[in-house]
């Protein structure tokens, strides 16, 4: 069994509890993937301030929720993050929590979603991050799940609004995103690159 943490990128959006609250709904375990759930904001994180570049040495002096995080990504064997779009790029609190990261997460698969209030979907933010994601040395799916006005679609308890515009477009992109993250994430795993 692979274990797949779907990390939900933002500490304050309401919008991004709601598309996490639906993704939580809609795909559950299988007997084949583990689904972990994982909020940013239950690993509050100071700003980095180590002398450690993590991705050449490893942290010395981690305090208590520095080291769940970094324990919680090393769990997983693939990862799905949610990012809504702040200022064309991802919310400075994720960026932060992966300024910690090291070998925890090389050469594991990564899909992002990344959503917006605005037409865009979050097409900057997704740009952005794929950047970042290699140069910790996880392996980017090709095709980021963009939700555009996003607000429109999802109820604050996490459900799709099947009657508005896009919902079905978003409903089956999901479903693609998750059945690509699990085969390369299980596929990975059984095969991994020496």
């Amino acid at each position: 069994m692979v274990k797949i943490g779907v990390i939900l990128g933002s500490v304050r959006s309401k919008l991004g509890e709601s598309i996490f609250n639906y993704l939580q709904s809609m795909y559950s375990d299988t007997a084949d993937v583990q689904f972990d759930w994982i909020k940013l904001d239950d690993f509050p994180l100071e700003p980095y301030h180590h002398d450690e570049t993590p991705l050449s040495e490893g942290i010395q002096d981690l305090k208590v929720n520095e080291k769940r995080w970094l324990n919680q990504l090393n769990h997983e064997d693939g990862y799905v993050i949610v990012t809504p779009e702040y200022d064309h790029a991802i919310p400075g609190t994720l960026k932060n929590a992966l300024d910690y990261v090291g070998p925890e997460v090389d050469r594991k698969p990564v899909q992002i979603i990344s959503y917006s209030y605005y037409s865009d979907g979050g097409m900057l933010a997704a740009e952005s991050f794929v950047e970042i994601l290699q140069m910790l040395k996880m392996i980017v799916l090709p095709t980021p799940v963009l939700l555009w006005n996003a607000n429109d679609n999802f109820t604050p308890a996490g459900h799709l609004i099947l009657d508005a515009k896009n919902s079905d477009h978003f409903a089956d992109r999901l479903d693609d995103a998750f059945h690509e993250i699990s085969f390369y994430t299980k596929l990975l795993h059984e095969h991994p690159f020496k």
